[in-house]
């Protein structure tokens, strides 16, 4: 197996604490093509990453933010209280979708309330957005291990955008349901959906199965149907950025329609996600709001333009698979079939 030496994102602190901290994450946007790791203190350029792709990955986007709050107030000498909450709304309104980033964010709040008045903030802050890591860190092992429950022989997975170790704070959701299952002799062959319009799959997950020595293909989005009618494909595996109490999913577009040829073709369908994509405020995935992104991302590749930018488009970056397309739910915890009810 290939060495797998990269990291999508680290806390860096030399020398005096506090005073050269910084964040240091993977550019996702250059890959594969180049490994740019940025620098940065600021919590106005993290929120930028978010934004750009930078940083992608539902339980990253909560891990970077985390940080991004505590370092809002590393140099901050008064007024503590509006740095913090400027911070907190520009990083809130980065991306709309993924509950992890609001989880993380009220998370860090509370510690903030809390703690506000004491001398150490900035080090119990930073406490939390590390504790927040490592916890992600932790779940995406469990979830790799229960996931091996769904291998009856050995199988050719499909999974869809990225969901590895460059979306999470460990190895990975879906990704790392296939990983732990290649180790176990349990995957022998994966195909990538590229996941257009900024093909994910092809830079991101075709990086991760590389690094790992997993075999695999890429497959255009429009594939899957024919390679399913071949029957070659024995499982579908993605991961999810919000999961509403009945099971409805939101995740990366194009998750639905594999869902339906799943169905059609009477091939089990699996999301992987920590229980922290769980959002226990929303029933079912009608009330989950969905992120439409730039109509540049479908007009351009990278920084070339393919098509006319007169062109309209229509640009969701997510859609719901209802929970009855799911046959099962991946989390730390176990593994849950339909009917889903995760009210506790």
């Amino acid at each position: 197996m290939k060495q797998s030496n990269y990291f999508s994102l680290k806390f860096v602190r030399n020398d005096s604490p506090g005073e050269n901290d910084k964040l240091v994450f993977l550019d996702q946007t250059k890959l594969p093509l180049e490994e740019k790791y940025i620098e940065t203190e600021k919590y106005e350029r993290v929120a930028e990453a978010i934004e750009k792709l930078e940083i992608r990955g539902a339980p990253l986007i909560g891990i970077s933010a985390a940080y991004a709050l505590a370092l809002s107030i590393k140099t901050v000498n008064e007024n503590f209280t509006e740095q913090f909450y400027t911070a907190y709304k520009r990083l809130s309104d980065t991306r709309p979708t993924a509950v992890n980033l609001f989880f993380a964010l009220k998370t860090m709040k509370d510690i903030f309330e809390e703690n506000k008045d004491s001398a150490n903030l900035y080090e119990i802050l930073l406490a939390k957005a590390k504790s927040i890591h490592k916890e992600d860190e932790e779940f995406c092992c469990k979830i790799g291990r229960n996931g091996l429950a769904i291998f009856k022989t050995r199988a050719t997975v499909l999974t869809h955008c990225n969901t590895g170790k460059l979306a999470t704070g460990g190895d990975g959701t879906a990704f790392n349901v296939i990983k732990t299952a290649f180790e176990n002799e349990l995957v022998k062959f994966v195909y990538a959906d590229e996941t257009r319009p900024l093909l994910q799959g092809s830079r991101l997950t075709a990086f991760e199965l590389e690094k790992c020595g997993i075999p695999f293909a890429l497959l255009a989005d429009s594939s899957a149907a024919f390679l399913m009618k071949q029957k070659k494909v024995d499982l579908v595996i993605t991961g999810a950025d919000r999961i509403a109490l009945n099971g409805d999913s939101a995740n990366k577009i194009g998750t639905y329609n594999l869902a339906l040829l799943s169905y059609h073709h009477k091939i089990p369908f699996y999301i992987a996600a920590p229980s922290t994509t769980i959002d226990r405020t929303i029933a079912s995935g009608d009330e989950i709001n969905i992120e439409y992104r730039n109509k540049r991302e479908l007009l351009a590749i990278s920084q070339s333009q393919i098509l006319s930018p007169s062109y309209n488009a229509f640009t969701p970056a997510f859609d719901i698979t209802p929970s009855h397309l799911i046959t099962g739910i991946i989390t730390e915890e176990g593994v849950f079939n339909f009917p889903y009810n995760f009210i506790r």
